[in-house]
């Protein structure tokens, strides 16, 4: 069993940055890959990003590519998105995932077993 808490959520303007973090408890934290998911009021939670627990393989939806960035210290047992350059479309609850690491990239809900509690992201003009 996984227990993740994300930390970190916060209300900032257009253009700026902010960075989610995702505290693990539990089993092994180094051995899962970790997925960070969002939703926005009225629509589906949409895959963000992933990281591989250990070649450090990582994918990101096309919405964020280039200004989000996913990151871990499994010393810590911490999982961090940081995300820069925010658009209000970034507004949204954002939740840590976790799944035993195999196979390819998870970039799907069904693909994790393990959920945070998810963390509010608020990008204002």
């Amino acid at each position: 069993q996984v227990q993740l808490v994300e930390t970190g959520g916060g209300s900032v303007q257009v253009g700026g940055s902010l960075k989610v973090s995702c505290v693990a408890s539990g089993r092994t934290f180094s051995t899962y890959d970790i997925g960070w998911f969002r939703q926005a009021p009225g629509k589906e939670r949409e895959f963000v990003a992933t990281l591989r627990w250990n070649i450090g393989t990582t994918t990101y939806a096309d919405s964020v590519k280039g200004r989000f960035t996913v990151s871990r210290d499994d010393a810590r047992n911490t999982a961090s998105l940081q995300m820069n350059s925010l658009k209000p479309e970034d507004t949204a609850v954002y939740s840590c995932a976790a799944r035993v690491g195999y196979g390819r990239l998870g970039v799907t809900e069904l693909d994790y077993r393990y959920w945070g509690q998810g963390t509010q992201v608020t990008v204002s003009s």
